[in-house]
């Protein structure tokens, strides 16, 4: 679906700026996302991205600016508030339980009960299932800590929890620094498997050529301004580089 036929985006950020002792981490940003699609955020660290990023998953609190879900205004002043707005953010670190399994840590303080109180392990268990073969049939270690999984996996046990509590709008940082090729290219697969049932993704990496890859639209930050939001289709991967490097968008300047 392209943006022109899809007219509400899901998320809407508006001259979004905050400040940390008088230094403007982020000035004046405004960035949509729309429902299927992959929006990368590049950037230097400190370039903003991040920070933008915490705003809209309710970690910090815009000094000005407005966000705006579905078409409406929203007020997010705290991660759960974010999660109340269907937004979901996967850090690198995963905050995964490393003790526990898959189940236990799909639902990990949100455990399903029995009619008397009891945590349901059974249903838990095989709700992860089907969440799984959805998103990564190869899964099956669902009985062993999550410690013992390797980092694609995890990711996926990752993605799977905000999945199943029906993120439509998710946030991933990083997700696939400390993976090998092999798992790359499994979290590659999530992040379509994704898009094509309609959620949104900020993708925030390094990598100019994963970007390219798994991007509809990549937007650059360069000391804590947007230089530039431009369609994949429209950009080579040293234009991207001389966004983040010069902070200079060579579209505009042709234009």
């Amino acid at each position: 679906m392209s943006n022109s036929e899809q007219k509400t985006p899901l998320v809407d950020l508006r001259n979004i700026s905050i400040s940390f002792g008088g230094i403007k981490a982020v000035d004046d940003v405004s960035l949509d996302l729309y429902p299927g699609e992959v929006v990368g955020l590049l950037g230097h660290n400190g370039a903003g991205k991040s920070t933008l990023i915490k705003i809209l998953s309710g970690a910090y609190e815009a000094d000005s600016g407005e966000i705006w879900i579905n078409g409406e205004k929203a007020e997010i002043n705290s991660p759960r508030d974010a999660r109340d707005y269907n937004i979901e953010t996967i850090y690198q670190t995963l905050a995964l339980a490393d003790n526990l399994d898959a189940a236990s840590n799909l639902f990990l303080g949100r455990e399903l009960v029995g009619r008397f109180g009891m945590v349901d392990d059974a249903r838990m268990e095989a709700e992860t299932r089907k969440i799984m073969a959805r998103l990564n049939p190869n899964f099956k270690k669902l009985k062993e800590p999550v410690s013992a999984l390797s980092g694609g996996q995890r990711q996926s046990v990752a993605i799977a929890r905000a999945v199943y509590f029906n993120a439509r709008i998710l946030i991933m940082d990083e997700p696939t620094a400390a993976l090998g090729v092999h798992e790359t290219a499994m979290v590659a697969d999530l992040i379509k498997e994704l898009k094509a049932q309609g959620l949104g993704i900020f993708l925030i990496s390094h990598d100019t050529r994963e970007m390219m890859e798994l991007c509809d639209r990549v937007s650059v930050m360069k000391n804590g301004q947007m230089i530039g939001t431009e369609r994949v289709e429209d950009v080579t991967e040293d234009d991207i580089l001389s966004m983040i490097i010069l902070g200079k968008n060579p579209k505009r300047e042709a234009a």
